[in-house]
């Protein structure tokens, strides 16, 4: 049977289904071990926000009548791993929060990527309702990245210099 694009859809689906539990899963560490309230405030926020976006990707896979379901995501397993190396490695220095802002970035940027193809998708396989709710969760992870980015760009890097 020929693979299409709704099946690559669901696959990509279940690949950032999978992301964001694990992201849920990692933020609660990240915002434990941040020296600047900012940047821990910025991680529980952001928490908050991930809960919504597993909401909205479940209500997704309800409007495909698919079940809500991950599926191993090498990919943010490898970008978590590097966050906890930076923990490790930087406990306690200066430059923890600018390594542990970096890392969430890269986090961002895979989220933003995977909405971003999944929203063009959606839209393409006239899943325009799906495409809606995951265009709301993309906006939330560019206001995210930017967030990152102003917190680095004031703060966090000027401390670990």
């Amino acid at each position: 049977m020929a693979k299409e694009l709704k099946d690559l859809f669901v696959e990509t689906l279940k690949d950032i289904y999978y992301a964001e539990k694990q992201i849920l899963r990692a933020l609660p560490k990240m915002a434990r071990e941040a020296q600047s309230p900012e940047l821990k405030k910025a991680f529980e926020t952001h928490r908050e926000e991930t809960e919504g976006h597993v909401d909205r990707l479940q209500q997704v896979f309800e409007m495909i009548e698919k079940p809500a379901r991950g599926k191993t995501c090498d990919a943010i397993l490898g970008i978590i791993e590097e966050g906890k190396e930076v923990m490790e490695e930087f406990k306690g220095a200066p430059a923890l929060d600018a390594g542990l802002t970096a890392a969430a970035q890269a986090v961002e940027h895979y989220e933003i990527s995977r909405y971003g193809t999944l929203k063009t998708w959606a839209n393409q396989l006239g899943l325009n309702d799906a495409a809606k709710l995951l265009d709301q969760t993309l906006q939330e992870e560019v206001k995210t990245d930017a967030l990152l980015s102003k917190l680095a760009m004031a703060s966090v890097n000027k401390k670990a210099a």
